[in-house]
C-alpha cells in the first residue's frame, strides 16, 4: 500500500512523532517562499504542510496508515495535489477526508511558520550571587514544577528557554520564555565583566602596611596592602571578577578602601596629645 505522505516528509512508517516533525521543520525551512525562490517551491512547501498536517495528528495518522494512498484516488499524494485546480484548498479538502476542523487553517492556513505560537513567557527574580556563579532555580507554574539552570554570569534582563515547557496544541508543546531579573546587591556593583567591592581598613594598616582578609563571591583571599594607603584607594584582583561566557575568560574584582578612623574616646590621652603635637596641618 502506497504511503506517498511519508516519503513527501522523507521519513518512513517507523518514524517517531519527534522524528517526523525534525523532518517537517527541515523541509519548511527549506522550501518556505520566503527563503526559497524557485517558482516550485510554494508548491513543494503546501505539499509539506499537509503531509504533516496527517502524519502530525494520531488520529489522522492512523486513518493514513490504514488506507494509504486510496484516500487520494489510488494517486500519490504529489500527484493529488497537483491535479487539484488553483482556488482549491488542500487543506480543506483533508480536513474533509478525515473529519473535523484542520488544525492547520484554523492558524492561518499552510503557512508552516505562521502557526499559533506555543511559547509562553515568565519574569524570575534571582539573587545577585547566584547571577555571578550559576546555580538552579525552582519554577512552579499551571501545577508543574522543575528547576531550570541559572548559567554563570547571566546579565539582568537576558533570557532562559525552558524546552517543552509552554503551550500545548494538538500533541505539540512550545517553550517556556523567562526573563531573569537579578536583584541588586549592597555589597558589590557589577560594571559588565568586572566587580566592584569596598572593603573597611584599619588606620593603622593604611598607614603601616599589612594584609587583610577578605571575603568574595568566588572565594576568600588575604589582600596585601601598601604604607599610605588613601581612602578609595583601588585594589585589582584578576580573574575574580564575571565569567565572559564567549570565551570562557573572567574579569576582574576592583577593592576599594575604606578607612576606618578610630573613635578619639577609644584612644589613650597621652597618645591623643601626642597625635595633637605631631601630625601636620
Amino acid at each position: 500500500m502506497a504511503k506517498s505522505l511519508y516519503e513527501t516528509l522523507e521519513v518512513n512508517e517507523k518514524s517517531t512523532n519527534d522524528e517526523i516533525k525534525k523532518a517537517y521543520r527541515k523541509l519548511a525551512r527549506k522550501y518556505h517562499p520566503d527563503v526559497n525562490k524557485d517558482p516550485k517551491a510554494e508548491e513543494k512547501f503546501k505539499e509539506i504542510n499537509a503531509a504533516y498536517e496527517v502524519l502530525g495528528d494520531k488520529n489522522k495518522k492512523q486513518q493514513y496508515d490504514q488506507h494509504g494512498d486510496s484516500m487520494f484516488g489510488g494517486q500519490n499524494f504529489h500527484d493529488f495535489a497537483q491535479g487539484q485546480s488553483a482556488g482549491v484548498d488542500l487543506n480543506d479538502i483533508l480536513s474533509q477526508m478525515f473529519g473535523g476542523n484542520s488544525g492547520f487553517s484554523q492558524q492561518g492556513g499552510f503557512g508552516g511558520f505562521n502557526q499559533v505560537n506555543l511559547d509562553s513567557n515568565a519574569q524570575i527574580n534571582i539573587a545577585f550571587d547566584v547571577s555571578i556563579k550559576g546555580g538552579k532555580q525552582n519554577i512552579s507554574l499551571d501545577n508543574d514544577s522543575f528547576d531550570i539552570k541559572i548559567p554563570e554570569g547571566i546579565k539582568d534582563g537576558q533570557k532562559i528557554r525552558a524546552k517543552g515547557k509552554g503551550k500545548h496544541y494538538q500533541g505539540q508543546r512550545g517553550d517556556l520564555i523567562i526573563k531573569v531579573n537579578i536583584a541588586p546587591s549592597i555589597e558589590y556593583k557589577r560594571d559588565d565583566l568586572n566587580l566592584n567591592k569596598s572593603f573597611d581598613l584599619s588606620l593603622k594598616t593604611a598607614f603601616f602596611g599589612g594584609k587583610v582578609n577578605i571575603q568574595t563571591i568566588h572565594k576568600d583571599i588575604t589582600l596585601k596592602v601598601p604604607q599610605n594607603t588613601k581612602q578609595n584607594q583601588k585594589f585589582r584582583v584578576k580573574n575574580l571578577g564575571v565569567l565572559n561566557r564567549k570565551d570562557g575568560s573572567k574579569g576582574d574584582l576592583y577593592l576599594q578602601a575604606n578607612i576606618i578612623l578610630p573613635k578619639l574616646k577609644e584612644l589613650d590621652n597621652d597618645f591623643i596629645e601626642s597625635l595633637k603635637a605631631h601630625l601636620p596641618d
